[in-house]
C-alpha cells in the first residue's frame, strides 16, 4: 500500500469494500479501519445462490460498525457470465467465469456504486497488489503469498478500475488473515474456502448448463490412432487434459487431448496432452497498450505454475506463445497471463495449443 501513497493510520479517503461476508473481504473491512479510511461495504446479488453470502456480509458489516449497501446484478452477471460461460462449455471450451465477472461485472458496478456514493477508492479482499509505477499508470502484481496470489483471475482490469483500486491482503498469508478475524471474533474466521463456481454451489456444470435450455455437442471418442471409441456424454463433460470420468474402458489410460470442432473428442496417451505451442486471442493490457513481444513467464490455469514463455505476434493480431519445455493441457477457454517480475503484463484466451 505504500506505493499507492497510504501511511498507515492517517485519516485517508473514502473507501468503498466489496463484500462477500468471506473472511477475506471481512478482513479487509478491519485493515482499512485501523489505516483511518471512511469504509463502506457493498455486497453484490448475482444470483439467488448469492443471498446466504448477502446476508453474511450485513452480518460482518453490523459487526464491525459500517454500512453495507447491496448492488442487484442479476440481469448484468447473466448477460455477461452466464450465458458466456454456457456457451463456451457447449462449444467444447473451458471458461473461467471469475475472469469475465470481474471487468464487466463486479469490480464495474464497485466502481459505479463508489461513484454514487462518493468513495475515491474500492477495495476487495483479492491476494494481489496494484503499484503505482514511474510513468503514471497502475500496475496488477503478484501477491506475496505464491499459494494465494490471485493475480490471474483479475488480469483483464483496466486502468480506469486499477487506478482506484486498493488491494490490502496482498502482503498476508491466508492464516494471518484467519487470525486477525479471530482476534475480532468474526463468525466467518475458520470458514473453509469454496473451491466451486459461484453460482453452481453444487460442482454440477452439466445440469446447470443443461437446465438453462442449452444443448452441448455430441460426439464420439477417438482413440489415438484413430479408432472409435465410442460415443461420449456431450462436450460440457470434458476438458483438455482430463482422465477421470471418461467412461471408456480401452485397457490403459487416456487422456483428452482436444475436443474438436465437430464435437468428436481426440484422446491420446499419458502425454500427448502436452503442448508446446499455444494462440493467444482477445489480449488485454493494464495499460491498453499491445502486449510486446519477447520473454515472459505464463500461466495457464489460476492454480499452474507460471513457467518461461517467448510471445510473438500473428498477422491476425493472435500471440503466439512458444514454450521451450512442454506444458500440460492448455485448455482453449482458458486463460493465458504474462508475468515479468511480478508485474502482470497482459493476457487473452487461449484459442488453441499443439
Amino acid at each position: 500500500m505504500d506505493s499507492l501513497g497510504f501511511n498507515t493510520f492517517e485519516e485517508q479517503d473514502k473507501v468503498l469494500v466489496g463484500m462477500s461476508g468471506g473472511v477475506d473481504s471481512s478482513v479487509t473491512v478491519r485493515i482499512l479501519q485501523e489505516q483511518g479510511f471512511a469504509v463502506q461495504g457493498a455486497v453484490i446479488r448475482f444470483s439467488p445462490a448469492h443471498d446466504g453470502a448477502v446476508e453474511s456480509a450485513r452480518e460482518t458489516g453490523a459487526k464491525l460498525g459500517v454500512p453495507v449497501h447491496v448492488i442487484d446484478a442479476q440481469e448484468d452477471f447473466e448477460r455477461e457470465v452466464i450465458t458466456p460461460f454456457c456457451e463456451n462449455y457447449c462449444a467444447g471450451r473451458t471458461p473461467n467465469p471469475c475472469i469475465l465477472c470481474n471487468p464487466a461485472v463486479k469490480f464495474r458496478l464497485l466502481l459505479k456504486k463508489a461513484d454514487e456514493l462518493g468513495c475515491k477508492f474500492i477495495a476487495t479482499g483479492h491476494y494481489a497488489r496494484v503499484e503505482l509505477c514511474d510513468d503514471g499508470k497502475s500496475r496488477l502484481c503478484t501477491a506475496d503469498s505464491v499459494a494465494r496470489d490471485q493475480s490471474y483471475m483479475l488480469y483483464r482490469l483496466p486502468q480506469e478500475i486499477l487506478s482506484r483500486l486498493i488491494l490490502p491482503l496482498g502482503n498476508f498469508e491466508k492464516e494471518d488473515v484467519r487470525e486477525i478475524a479471530r482476534d475480532i471474533e468474526l463468525s466467518c474466521a475458520d470458514t473453509p474456502d469454496s473451491m466451486e463456481i459461484c453460482f453452481i454451489p453444487d460442482g454440477g456444470y452439466a445440469d446447470f448448463i443443461r437446465g438453462r435450455g442449452f444443448v452441448p455437442k455430441a460426439g464420439r471418442f477417438i482413440g489415438p490412432e484413430g479408432e472409435d471409441l465410442g460415443e461420449h456424454a456431450g462436450v460440457d463433460h470434458y476438458t483438455v487434459g482430463q482422465r477421470k470420468g471418461l467412461g471408456i474402458a480401452a485397457g490403459r489410460p487416456l487422456f483428452v487431448k482436444e475436443i474438436l470442432p465437430d464435437g468428436n473428442i481426440q484422446l491420446a496417451e499419458s502425454g500427448g496432452e502436452y503442448a508446446t505451442r499455444m494462440v493467444v486471442s482477445n489480449i488485454a493490457t493494464p495499460d491498453g497498450e499491445p502486449l510486446a513481444e519477447g520473454d515472459y513467464r505464463v500461466k495457464v490455469r489460476s492454480a499452474a505454475k507460471a513457467v518461461p514463455c517467448q510471445v510473438s505476434h500473428a498477422p491476425d493480431g493472435t500471440l503466439i506463445v512458444a514454450f521451450p519445455e512442454p506444458v500440460r493441457a492448455p485448455a482453449p477457454g482458458q486463460s493465458a497471463v504474462f508475468y515479468r517480475g511480478g508485474f502482470v503484463f497482459g493476457g487473452g484466451f487461449i484459442l488453441s495449443a499443439e
